[in-house]
């Protein structure tokens, strides 16, 4: 964790979570979602696959559960006020970081436009000494950044999303998920109950009862790193930011020319 970890308080205008499955936004970030749509946050959730095998119930089939977990996703969206829900259904399970799952994540950038996006870490394995992170999640991390960048905000990638009408868009900031630790942190205090309410509709997965008390006692965990109720925390990785001509400067001086035109730039590759 950061020496100095900084509290998100003020909501972007728009924002948008990018995750494998039903359920995953609502255990990683749903709190700050809350919080962000009860300042007026427009929020899109995108779901990249159907959560078909996330089922150990034999007499449901998998047509079935993506039903079931469409409606659970719905409602929990409802929960914490999420605008809406992008499904691209990719088959659970089977996940990979692809171009053409990199395009359809572009495109789902370019026409919602949000300022920031939450996703999973890529490089994440396991959790702690009781958990093997899903593939999936990995896949859809790796995915969603770099349908971010370089995708997104660059009208030479994707030529078919310009002839759909679906200029570039440059994100300001990606939030990737820190399980306990990282540079910035959201007070979820007030918002533990739609947190657990949006999980509670996730009924084909886990019964909230057996659940609620981990989740409770996790974020308090981590709140606790940041002298808050409960919290929920990320690596902010800042992509659009303004540069004084004194901060070029200084960095050309300390990092050498090259790092400077490595930076992005929204003038040049944004809407």
């Amino acid at each position: 964790m950061a020496d100095t970890p900084t509290q998100a308080t003020t909501a972007p205008a728009s924002a948008m979570t990018i995750l494998a499955h039903p359920d995953d936004a609502e255990f990683g970030c749903g709190g700050t979602l809350a919080i962000w749509a009860r300042q007026g946050a427009e929020i899109t959730m995108v779901v990249i696959t159907d959560g078909s095998k996330g089922n150990a119930d034999r007499s449901i089939t998998p047509q079935q559960l993506v039903v079931m977990r469409k409606e659970e996703q719905d409602r929990a969206a409802r929960a914490l006020g999420v605008t809406r829900v992008v499904n691209l259904g990719y088959e659970d399970g089977v996940l990979q970081p692809t171009i053409a799952l990199r395009r359809d994540i572009a495109r789902v950038i370019r026409k919602h436009k949000p300022e920031i996006v939450i996703t999973g870490d890529p490089d994440s394995r396991f959790g702690g000494d009781f958990y093997i992170n899903h593939p999936d999640h990995r896949a859809a991390a790796e995915a969603a950044l770099y349908g971010i960048f370089p995708a997104a905000g660059n009208f030479n990638f994707y030529p078919e999303l310009l002839a759909e009408g679906l200029e570039p868009h440059q994100i300001k900031e990606v939030w990737v998920e820190e399980w306990g630790g990282g540079s910035t942190f959201v007070d979820i205090t007030d918002a533990m109950d739609a947190k657990i309410a949006a999980l509670a509709e996730h009924k084909s997965q886990f019964d909230i009862k057996d659940v609620e008390e981990f989740v409770r006692k996790w974020s308090a965990e981590t709140g606790a790193k940041y002298g808050v109720g409960h919290a929920e925390s990320y690596r902010k990785i800042v992509l659009e930011r303004d540069r004084s001509a004194e901060d070029a400067a200084k960095l050309v001086s300390e990092e050498g020319a090259s790092e400077l035109e490595e930076t992005p730039v929204a003038a040049g590759s944004g809407k």
